[in-house]
């Protein structure tokens, strides 16, 4: 076995990385690969990586196009034209939003990077981010490493996890320059309805806070798809961003885009040309393609994952969660019995039966009571998971308002 010297570094880590750690997912997928090579069978339905392939015609045109030598060179840090096209057809045809191709859409390698972009384009020192608790930790992280502060808003299961504005006014808004969104919400499965849009747009209007909505959950397991752009007056205090990664089962192909007015997405620009040197040319065709997939797709998509679900909801039952039906994306999120919290049932989950499940107090404090299961698993992965969990067939509804 090779020993691993240590050293001491000769320089500090940067001010900037600060209390910043490394991702939750980082770390815990380091620790479910040492268990595997232990002989542990670990079952892991923490993370929304989707395990189904992209369609086969999105394949095609990927394999038909690096075939082609022409293919491999450096592209336009602002996409090829094909792409953008593809960006604003889907838009106008699922959301009924209207983008100009040329100027209102900026494709992204992954939204998780545009996160960092928007941040890093428009914060400095000391500027305040409103940060949903419970939420996606990269919100937090982000403006952590852009310099600024966060600012966390609490949501709950009383308010269906949608924020108090009002409250929010009454303690000054005076340095916060980002709100951060994400509706349908990860990872509590609540959806914004039309109205409170438009209530989001006029807060943000009201206090000059840009606002930005993260939209990868859009199509998944959800009555109607929705834009925060759809609103009318939108553009001029908000941007929304989507990607091809959970409903285009494309998660490692590292597409998404940014969609808003052009003279904020040329502030955004400025930051990401000094960081990549555009996306690999057969990636953009073959997302051309997925863009272009009809309803037909997502209506088989969301068929596997409302069997799974229902899986998702009977491992709650098992393990005496509460969660609401209603719930939409790709996981279910439940509360954690009383006197116990997620990361204790996670543990006993993981270190006792090898099922892997994710703790809610990821997301922040807000969710430190809840659990949070991924339905990018197979059927009998899930199956194996309830019988190792004490599940199985006759497993009661504990199903509630959660």
């Amino acid at each position: 076995m090779t020993s691993v010297q240590t050293i001491d570094p000769i320089i500090p880590v940067s001010d900037r990385l600060g209390d910043t750690q490394e991702y939750y997912f980082s770390t815990k997928l380091r620790e479910i690969a040492q268990l595997r090579e232990q002989g542990k069978d670990i079952l892991n339905l923490g993370i929304g990586s989707p395990d189904l392939p992209p369609a086969p015609a999105v394949l095609k045109a990927l394999a038909e196009s690096a075939a082609r030598p022409d293919s491999h060179g450096y592209q336009p840090y602002t996409g090829r034209p094909e792409l953008r096209r593809a960006f604003a057809d889907w838009y106008d045809r699922y959301f009924s939003v209207s983008l100009d191709p040329a100027s209102e859409l900026l494709p992204l390698m992954g939204s998780k990077e545009g996160i960092m972009h928007i941040s890093m384009a428009f914060l400095n020192p000391g500027d305040e981010v409103l940060v949903p608790d419970p939420g996606y930790p990269t919100y937090r992280s982000a403006t952590e490493l852009a310099g600024g502060t966060v600012r966390s808003y609490h949501l709950d299961a009383a308010s269906n996890w949608m924020p108090d504005l009002k409250g929010l006014e009454s303690q000054g808004l005076d340095k916060v320059k980002i709100m951060w969104v994400n509706y349908p919400h990860m990872p509590t499965g609540a959806t914004g309805s039309p109205d409170f849009f438009v209530r989001l747009v006029d807060f943000a209007r009201r206090n000059q806070i840009l606002l930005v909505n993260d939209n990868p959950y859009a199509f998944i397991l959800t009555d109607s798809v929705q834009s925060l752009l759809a609103v009318p007056g939108a553009r001029e205090v908000a941007l929304e961003l989507s990607s091809l990664s959970k409903a285009q089962n494309m998660a490692g192909w590292r597409v998404g885009v940014l969609a808003g007015a052009s003279v904020y997405l040329n502030t955004v620009l400025r930051f990401k040309s000094n960081m990549d040197s555009g996306m690999f040319l057969p990636v953009q065709q073959a997302a051309v393609v997925a863009l272009g997939l009809g309803n037909d797709w997502y209506e088989q998509l969301n068929a596997v994952y409302r069997r799974r679900r229902e899986i998702a909801f009977r491992i709650m039952d098992a393990l005496g969660c509460a969660y609401s039906r209603e719930q939409v994306g790709l996981f279910v999120w439940a509360k954690c019995p009383d006197g116990t919290d997620g990361y204790a049932v996670c543990d006993a989950a993981l270190y006792g039966k090898d099922v892997f499940l994710t703790p809610g107090g990821i997301f922040g404090p807000a969710g430190q009571s809840y659990v949070r299961i991924s339905l990018c698993s197979t059927e009998n992965q899930l199956t194996e998971a309830l019988n190792r969990l004490g599940g199985g067939a006759q497993v009661e509804t504990n199903s509630s308002p959660a």
